[in-house]
């Protein structure tokens, strides 16, 4: 359960980030350090190895988020990945890095399944199946 709650924390962080950027590249950890802590400070506590773990999957996501929107917007038929809710689009970030650029070895099962759990918990009630959709159209390419 506690890499789920991972993956939460680490979502929520990037949503964060998403609607406070940092003003300057200076501030960009410090920022992102504070999104992470204050998703931490919610919820249930985090062990420190599933904080690396949420730290690692902030960064990666930022490292790549790019490569990783040109994934999204290549799979995300009549969706513009502007346009989509903040949350559906940290959500497939978050899968898209774990499967294109995470270092731990997940089937791309359990990382859609992992998603799809997200997007119900904190998407709409259309969420869960548009994550579900994307993410099996890019397995399938």
């Amino acid at each position: 359960m506690s890499r789920r709650r991972a993956r939460e924390v680490a979502m929520q962080a990037l949503f964060q980030l998403e609607i406070n950027p940092p003003e300057t590249d200076s501030q960009q950890e410090e920022i992102a350090e504070t999104a992470l802590t204050a998703a931490w400070s919610e919820g249930e506590s985090l062990p420190e190895f599933d904080r690396g773990f949420a730290r690692g999957l902030v960064g990666g996501v930022r490292e790549h988020k790019a490569e990783i929107d040109e994934a999204i917007a290549a799979h995300s038929h009549d969706w513009k990945i502007e346009r989509m809710s903040g949350i559906d689009r940290n959500i497939l970030r978050i899968a898209i890095y774990e499967m294109k650029f995470g270092v731990q070895d997940v089937t791309p099962g359990i990382v859609i399944n992992e998603a799809v759990e997200l997007a119900k918990k904190f998407g709409t009630d259309d969420s869960s199946r548009f994550v579900n959709g994307i993410l099996g159209a890019m397995v399938e390419a």
